[in-house]
């Protein structure tokens, strides 16, 4: 076994300090969000506050949780990001599908033309007049039908698609399959990986998304929490969170005073991450085969 120099050894070492000091970089804040959110808000308010709670308490998510205009944002997210990205998933997928075949007449103006969107689109005011026209304006379709397609999504599902032996779909047609049985019981279960991956991006950015609800829904049933997030961010108040719940609750926690609005902000920011976050283990063992899809050559 070959012995490490000294030379080498500090280089290791540098590289190692160097990646911890990334990490923490990195995770500390999202750390400190939530040693503030369980920390007593009045205490908060003292600063000091840095690694560890100086007064736990779960007050501030008894009121985030028992928030019906919050909880009713969450279910919005839900369903946009469980129905988009299912949606999403399927429409590319077939886009990509036809895109992969050789023999598609016109396939090359279609590329370039579904490229060309990449790097120029309308604007604002044209999308938003587009959606208007198109009735979509304060319904649950806004936030489906503009994110259908992927265009990089679809460059992705095409090259793997085209990595896939041409003899599978050859053997299926002499066994009399269709081009949807084709497509549905052989290229789909052998798109797991990269499936998985383009799935959770996609939903990461249902999930995420505050803009595209500000600028076309004012309808405070379909607001979503990230926006709602948002809205509470830009105002750094809680008055029209607190003003939704019953007189009671709010009598006790006037009397307690455990809460600020950066106490319940940190809380919200919480809640509003982890769903998203604790996706992430489960498609972990796809991302490596997934990602590396969209760096073959073709």
């Amino acid at each position: 076994m070959k012995r490490i120099g000294f030379s080498d050894r500090v280089m290791i070492s540098i590289i190692y300090i160097a990646l911890i000091l990334l990490s923490f970089s990195a995770l500390y804040p999202f750390w400190n969000s939530l040693v503030v959110s369980l920390n007593v808000g009045i205490d908060t308010s003292k600063g000091g506050i840095v690694f560890w709670p100086r007064e736990f308490t779960l007050e501030n998510y008894k009121i985030i949780l028992g928030d019906d205009k919050l909880l009713n944002g969450f279910a919005v997210s839900i369903a946009r990001t469980v129905v988009g990205t299912i949606s999403a998933i399927i429409m590319t997928s077939m886009l990509a599908y036809g895109m992969s075949k050789s023999h598609l007449m016109g396939r090359k103006f279609y590329m370039i033309f579904f490229v060309f969107t990449m790097y120029f689109g309308g604007g604002l005011i044209p999308t938003f007049l587009l959606i208007r026209s198109l009735g979509m304006m304060n319904t649950f379709a806004v936030f489906i039908i503009p994110a259908l397609i992927s265009v990089w999504n679809m460059i992705i599902f095409r090259t793997f698609f085209k990595s896939l032996p041409v003899g599978l779909e050859e053997s299926a047609q002499i066994d009399g399959c269709s081009i949807w049985g084709i497509y549905i019981r052989i290229i789909l279960p052998l798109s797991g990986p990269v499936i998985a991956t383009l799935s959770l991006f996609t939903a990461v950015a249902h999930w995420n998304d505050w803009f595209l609800p500000s600028i076309y829904i004012t309808d405070r049933e379909l607001i979503p929490i990230q926006t709602i997030l948002r809205e509470t961010l830009n105002a750094n108040i809680v008055t029209d969170m607190v003003g939704v719940m019953d007189t009671a609750s709010v009598t006790n926690m006037q009397r307690s005073q455990q809460f600020t609005s950066k106490s319940l902000t940190m809380a919200m920011m919480m809640v509003v991450t982890l769903p998203i976050i604790a996706v992430y283990p489960f498609l972990q063992k796809y991302f490596v085969k997934g990602v590396m899809i969209g760096s073959l050559k073709e």
